[in-house]
């Protein structure tokens, strides 16, 4: 059944997420935010693929208990080296229609995502704020190189199946299609939010070894790396970074150390 959900608020948006009897959705531990009483609540520490594994509930006598085990602390030990929740919380609806709402950590827009079964999403970590059952949470490496390039790339969440899922960023989201744009765009590491399957994810050093180069890397704010997107697909990006907010926090509080330059000194902790 599809989600019946509504994007609310304007500097700091929510999902309100409307409940069929007997549906289920699951969020990230820590993006819940209120529901009615006759919706269920049950952590787990498995996606909705590996339900009920954590608690035993599988087949198979001994063999099929360590095998559940081993593939639950597999799952955990992947979301801990990726920084992320340990743990989801499962909401389902009891007793007629429920209702459930969830908030991101920043502020910022939140969308939701229909997934269709053909095309997987890809998403910066901590995006992820809720999604139906249906969907499959998974975590994606994108590659040495570009992980220790360019810090967000390194990690992403996976999304796939049928459904819903639901997103979160910082500020606002531009939606563009690097098709339109000649076939690849590039951005700050730190903008990206999500994209589709197809979309070819890098990242590039900016400018050569040169004079404008290192000029670009210490005093343009931008670091030694750029994030290249290409391909034909829907790429959502935000306007705010984490490192940004983090440094305009340190400069209004009298701890600013990166002083007027930004780039190679950037004070981000991450």
């Amino acid at each position: 059944m599809t989600l019946r959900q509504e994007i609310v608020g304007n500097a700091m948006q929510m999902a309100v997420c409307n409940l069929e009897p007997g549906q289920t959705v699951y969020c990230e531990a820590g993006k819940f935010l209120f529901k009615t009483t006759n919706v269920t609540m049950e952590t787990r520490l498995t996606g909705p693929g590996g339900a009920g594994r954590d608690q035993g509930q599988g087949q198979g006598g001994m063999g099929g208990f360590l095998r559940q085990a081993m593939g639950t602390a597999m799952q955990v030990g992947q979301r801990a080296l990726a920084g992320e929740s340990l743990a989801f919380q499962y909401f389902t609806a009891t007793a007629g229609e429920g209702t459930v709402g969830f908030a991101g950590v920043l502020p910022g827009e939140m969308r939701a995502l229909e997934l269709d079964g053909n095309r997987a999403w890809f998403a910066e970590k901590d995006a992820f704020v809720a999604a139906e059952s249906s969907v499959e949470f998974g975590i994606a490496f994108a590659g040495g190189r570009t992980g220790m390039s360019g810090g967000e790339g390194f990690v992403l969440e996976k999304f796939t199946g049928r459904g819903t899922v639901i997103i979160c960023g910082a500020g606002n989201f531009i939606d563009l299609n690097p098709a339109d744009f000649g076939g690849r765009i590039e951005v700050d590491t730190g903008c990206v939010v999500a994209f589709e399957e197809g979309i070819q994810y890098g990242v590039e050093r900016v400018g050569g070894l040169n004079r404008q180069g290192l000029m670009n890397a210490v005093f343009g704010g931008e670091g030694l790396s750029l994030a290249t997107l290409e391909g034909n697909g829907r790429v959502i990006l935000q306007s705010l970074t984490i490192e940004g907010l983090a440094n305009a926090l340190k400069k209004a509080q009298g701890g600013d150390k990166q002083g007027p330059t930004g780039g190679l000194f950037s004070t981000h902790a991450g």
